[in-house]
């Protein structure tokens, strides 16, 4: 059992400020930025891999929201949307989330991201789309 299934069975005290029947959102209790906010589907799917049409659809609908709610209230420069799935991409609680992360221009919260434009050529980047393509 995860820490938010905990959370969703109200075994561990939470700051929740969205709850309907398949999702529930809380303050990270990081708050790696002022505001922090998980959004969670009730059902403990593990990662992205596993979701279906109708709770991924819901999830984002409630970001949304929540993001505006976010935005109206604590004023943020900016926003990131944030989801790691398995060990490589950083997750460490294996029960589906998302981080709606404010941000501001003090914040000490640090996301990067390398260019590798000059790593692939045209023919790279063709192969690559048809692997994606072919896939769905």
């Amino acid at each position: 059992m995860s820490i938010f299934t905990k959370i969703i069975n109200r075994e561990i005290e939470s700051n929740i400020v969205y709850e309907d029947d398949l999702v529930i959102a809380f303050l990270d209790i990081s708050q790696a930025t002022y505001g922090h906010t998980l959004v969670v589907p009730k059902k403990p799917y593990e990662n992205i891999f596993e979701l279906d049409d109708e709770i991924a659809g819901h999830l984002y609908k409630v970001v949304v929201k929540l993001s505006k709610a976010i935005k109206k209230a604590l004023k943020p420069d900016g926003l990131n949307i944030v989801n790691n799935n398995g060990i490589a991409a950083g997750q460490s609680v294996f029960h589906y989330h998302i981080h709606i992360l404010p941000r501001y221009e003090d914040d000490d919260y640090i996301m990067f991201g390398y260019n590798h434009f000059e790593d692939y050529t045209k023919e790279d980047m063709t192969k690559l789309k048809d692997l994606i393509i072919e896939a769905q």
